[in-house]
């Protein structure tokens, strides 16, 4: 039986969308035990533009950041967000970079990689996909969600089997918006 589970986007998505990228760990600490407590599939608790903040506006490691949400959260998954051969930033990496930023994610407390293009090029997501199952953790393929007419149920019913074959665990369906 096929499941559906809900990853609770908060601690990375409300800190980079609605409080611009400006929440210190302290601001989240006293939370994190009583998000672990609801039942979640995954907590998206690091990964798109967190990691830049962290560094240039908030003074804080972002590998510690990480290693300290891991240590309060630990019925429910960590996950990431990953922007494919972008990794963090917003130009293409080398594979071995690629392959090496993916290890260390996992080896500080990342279960689960959510890796997406914005264009939905499976070529930009493969290489990530891999990097993660080779150290363990959990790929997550992304579908980025838009509309035209181009982008009816072929398109993405293709794209989510291309997604499958290349070995990703789940899907995730992006609103972009």
């Amino acid at each position: 039986m096929r499941r559906i589970g809900i990853t609770e986007t908060a601690i990375r998505d409300a800190h980079q969308s609605l409080i611009a990228t400006r929440m210190t760990y302290g601001d989240m600490e006293g939370a994190l035990r009583h998000m672990d407590e609801v039942g979640y599939w995954s907590i998206e608790g690091w990964g798109g533009a967190t990691f830049d903040a962290c560094v240039r506006f908030l003074g804080e490691d972002p590998w510690e950041r990480l290693r300290s949400i891991k240590k309060l959260i630990r019925k429910t998954k960590i996950q990431m967000l990953l922007r494919g051969q972008n990794l963090l930033g917003y130009r293409h990496y080398a594979d071995d970079t690629v392959d090496c930023f993916v290890r260390r994610c996992v080896a500080n407390g990342v279960d689960v990689v959510r890796i997406f293009d914005a264009l939905n090029d499976e070529r930009n997501v493969e290489r990530a996909v891999k990097a993660c199952k080779a150290e363990g953790g959990h790929a997550q393929a992304t579908i980025c969600y838009t509309t035209g007419p181009a982008y009816g149920t072929g398109y993405f019913s293709g794209l989510a089997v291309r997604l499958a074959e290349m070995g990703a665990d789940s899907l995730c369906v992006k609103d972009m918006a």
